[in-house]
């Protein structure tokens, strides 16, 4: 219990952490608009990208409308309450998010199996996910990875992305070409407003050429649908196992790094144990899992986010209220970030994720004894490698871990505090 509720002792210490780190750096009105900014743009990169996935799971299950409405409702709701949980309780950016390999992977799996069985898988799932929190093994995992290693990983991670951002102006040039000039225009005079100009030029862009299509759309609101689960063998070994594993390894894995690389602290373990709790709850009504972020997350806890690390929870917070205000209008605003253009998304993420994409190669060439296993770490994640049905980040870990202990003739030893390059504050 202590992992959700602190002492009496610890909330007085907390208030007088609060108290001083307020007193000698209050929050001011232009603290709140850069990650406010981050925040929202880490929600449309998401709902814009990939939770196209989520609709065409619930198309193949044979979902009703109102089924799939609950599933939007329960996934962002449970998202967005975690992340406002955990940003505020440990003061650091931590974005919350669904699986999107777990999604990827059910739009195979529920055409095979009954939806209240799949509703069953998910909850073994999530009760999975807690009781590995609870036993504090997977912070012992995190702790195992070598910086330069796990720089590496992310920045493979977010390769992708990055060229995302120049790789759409052969389909839209005259949208990217505008985005890229704003950022580059504004790197050079007010670096602090270049992911907020871009984000409100390229909007603007796309309302004078009537490119976002609204029509049809009705608000109004979600309703939760409770499905009763039924639990067998065949959805336990065919998609309970899988979607831990791949949300183990696909999301959990990364997403740790990715705070860590930016140098926040925050245990794994109650993260683990808070979002495997809200998918347990949420299951019932059609999330299917969800954990800590990673590329999403990147854009609100990098310095593009704030110069100030101790600012960037802020961007959390407000991640948290997005997702809230998406899953209570449920599949209508959804529905709209999912009206913008794909090229708009993908350079919009692809140029948000510029600053952490270089730091992350950075670290990983900073430490001489671990640069090569890190740029094999790097390449490796980069080629998102797909083996027994477990995606690219697993298998660029596993193998630039391999790579370290062959090089370097052992195994990376237990840290039992962050590098420097880890716990600087950029």
């Amino acid at each position: 219990m202590r992992l959700f509720f602190a002492s009496a002792p610890d909330l007085k210490k907390v208030a007088r952490n609060m108290q001083s780190s307020s007193s000698s750096s209050p929050i001011q009105l232009k603290d709140l608009t850069h990650p406010i900014v981050a925040g929202l743009i880490s929600v449309i990169v998401n709902y814009g990208g990939t939770f196209i996935l989520v609709f065409q799971a619930a198309r193949v299950a044979g979902l009703s409308p109102e089924l799939t409405a609950s599933w939007v409702w329960s996934v962002s709701i449970g998202v967005g309450l975690t992340g406002i949980i955990l940003s505020w309780r440990y003061r650091e950016p931590i974005i919350t998010a669904w699986s999107t390999p777990a999604a990827a992977f059910l739009v195979t799996a529920l055409a095979t199996t009954s939806y209240p069985e799949a509703i069953g898988a998910y909850i073994i799932s999530a009760a999975a996910f807690v009781a590995l929190g609870l036993s504090g093994y997977f912070e012992k995992v995190i702790r195992l990875i070598p910086p330069g290693i796990a720089s590496g990983l992310l920045a493979g991670i977010l390769l992708q992305f990055g060229i995302g951002a120049f790789g759409g102006a052969s389909v839209d040039p005259v949208l990217v070409g505008l985005l890229i000039v704003t950022y580059v225009l504004l790197k050079r005079f007010t670096a602090r407003y270049a992911v907020v100009g871009i984000l409100l030029i390229g909007l603007v862009f796309l309302l004078v050429q009537d490119r976002v299509d609204l029509t049809g759309l009705q608000l109004k609101f979600a309703a939760p649908v409770f499905t009763m689960p039924e639990f067998s063998l065949n959805a336990l070994l065919s998609v309970a196992l899988p979607l831990f594993l791949i949300t183990l390894t696909g999301q959990y894995m990364p997403g740790m790094l990715v705070l860590r690389n930016d140098g926040f602290k925050t245990s794994a373990n109650p993260i683990v144990t808070v979002t495997g709790l809200g998918s347990l709850l949420m299951a019932p009504f059609g999330s299917h899992a969800f954990n800590v972020a990673a590329i999403t997350a990147a854009i609100v806890t990098g310095r593009e986010a704030h110069e100030d690390p101790s600012k960037r929870w802020i961007g959390g917070i407000a991640a948290g209220v997005f997702y809230v205000l998406v899953g209570i209008f449920g599949v209508t605003l959804a529905a709209v970030f999912m009206a913008f253009p794909a090229t708009f998304i993908t350079t919009l993420a692809g140029l948000a994720l510029l600053g952490t994409i270089g730091g992350s190669l950075a670290g990983a060439m900073a430490v001489p004894a671990s640069r090569e296993a890190a740029l094999i770490t790097f390449l490796a994640s980069a080629a998102n490698i797909t083996m027994l049905g477990i995606g690219g980040a697993f298998w660029g870990l596993v193998i630039g871990l391999f790579s370290y202990a062959v090089l370097n003739g052992r195994l990376p030893k237990r840290r039992t505090e962050l590098a420097p390059s880890e716990s600087a504050a950029e």
